[in-house]
C-alpha cells in the first residue's frame, strides 16, 4: 500500500480504551472541521438541527455572554444548574451510543453477506458504542430522569436508531461526517460545563466524586476522582470520538483499512492509534495515512 505509512491490519479486540494523562487531557480543544463538499454540508445542516432539538429537549443555552459571568445561573427552564447539566448528559449519551452500534452491525451483516473482511472497522464501532453507553451508566448512578425525560429519550432514540440505520445504508460517508460534527458539540458542551465548574457556577459539585462505576472504568487515580476529573475523561472520549468519525469520513468505505486498529511501518511517525497521545482534533486527511 503507498502512502506515507504502511498498514497491516490487527486481529485484536480492546473495548477498554487506552489510559489518558493529565496533560492529554487537558489539551483538548474545541475544533471544528470545515465542510468541503455537499456532504459534508448535508451532514453539518442535520447535525445543526438534531442540535436544535436536543438543546429544547434538555432546555440547555450558555451563550458566551454567560461563560464571562462568575455569578450563579438564574432559576428558570434555561438555567444551567448542576440538575440540569446531568438531564442533558443523560440525553446526549442515550443517543450518542446509538451510532456506533448501528453502523458495526450494518458492517458486520455486510462482511458475512458478501464472504469478505470489513478491514477493522467493526472493533472500533463497538468501541465507540461501548464507551458511550459507559457515560450513560455513569451519570445515571448522580441522576435519575423524570418520567418526561424518559419518555423523550424512549422516542428519540427510536426515531435515531431506524433513521440512521437507513442513512447508513445509503451514505456511510455522511454518517460518518454527521457522527464527527456530532462529536464537535459534545467537547463543546462539555468544555463548557468545564467552564462553569472553574467560574464557581456549580458548587454543589466541589466536592462530589465520580461513581464507583467511573473509578473503576477510567482506571482515575485516587487524588483525580473529582467531578471535573470525570468531566475531562469524558469530554477526551468524545475528542477521539470526533477524530475517529471526521478520519472515517474521509476514508473509502468499502475498501481502506480502519486506521486506529492498524500497524505501523514507522512507528516513530504520529499515527492514527487508539489513545490521544497523537490526537487529531478533527481527523486525518486519507492522504496522510493510506
Amino acid at each position: 500500500m503507498n502512502g506515507k505509512a504502511t498498514l497491516r491490519f490487527s486481529d485484536s479486540l480492546q473495548l477498554v480504551l487506552n489510559g489518558y494523562t493529565e496533560d492529554q487531557m487537558k489539551s483538548i480543544i474545541v475544533a471544528h472541521r470545515e465542510a468541503k463538499n455537499w456532504s459534508d454540508w448535508i451532514a453539518l445542516g442535520v447535525m445543526r438541527v438534531f442540535r436544535f432539538g436536543m438543546d429544547t429537549a434538555t432546555g440547555y443555552t450558555h451563550s458566551e455572554k454567560q461563560v464571562a459571568k462568575s455569578t450563579p445561573p438564574k432559576k428558570g427552564w434555561f438555567a444551567m444548574t448542576e440538575r440540569k447539566w446531568l438531564i442533558r448528559f443523560l440525553f446526549l449519551e442515550s443517543v450518542a451510543g446509538v451510532p456506533g452500534m448501528v453502523a458495526a452491525s450494518i458492517r458486520h451483516l455486510h462482511s458475512m453477506r458478501r464472504l469478505k473482511r470489513d478491514n477493522g472497522w467493526i472493533e472500533t464501532l463497538l468501541e465507540e458504542a461501548y464507551n458511550e453507553r459507559m457515560h450513560l451508566l455513569t451519570f445515571l448512578k448522580m441522576a435519575e430522569p423524570g418520567r418526561f425525560m424518559k419518555f423523550m429519550i424512549l422516542g428519540a432514540q427510536g426515531v435515531f436508531y431506524n433513521g440512521f440505520f437507513l442513512a447508513y445504508l445509503i451514505s456511510p460517508r455522511i454518517c460518518h461526517r454527521f457522527v464527527g460534527y456530532l462529536e464537535e458539540e459534545a467537547v463543546l458542551t462539555y468544555t463548557r460545563v468545564l467552564q462553569d465548574i472553574d467560574a464557581g457556577k456549580l458548587p454543589q459539585w466541589d466536592n462530589l466524586e465520580a461513581p464507583e462505576i467511573a473509578v473503576r472504568y477510567w482506571n482515575m487515580p485516587e487524588d483525580h476522582r473529582s467531578m471535573r476529573d470525570l468531566i475531562l475523561y469524558i469530554r477526551a472520549d468524545e475528542a477521539k470520538h470526533r477524530e475517529v468519525n471526521h478520519t472515517l469520513g474521509n476514508l473509502e468505505q468499502k475498501v481502506d483499512p480502519n486506521p486506529f486498529v492498524s500497524e505501523y511501518k514507522d512507528d516513530s511517525t504520529p499515527h492514527p492509534g487508539k489513545g490521544i497521545e497523537h490526537i487529531k482534533q478533527t481527523g486525518w486527511d486519507r492522504k496522510e495515512i493510506i
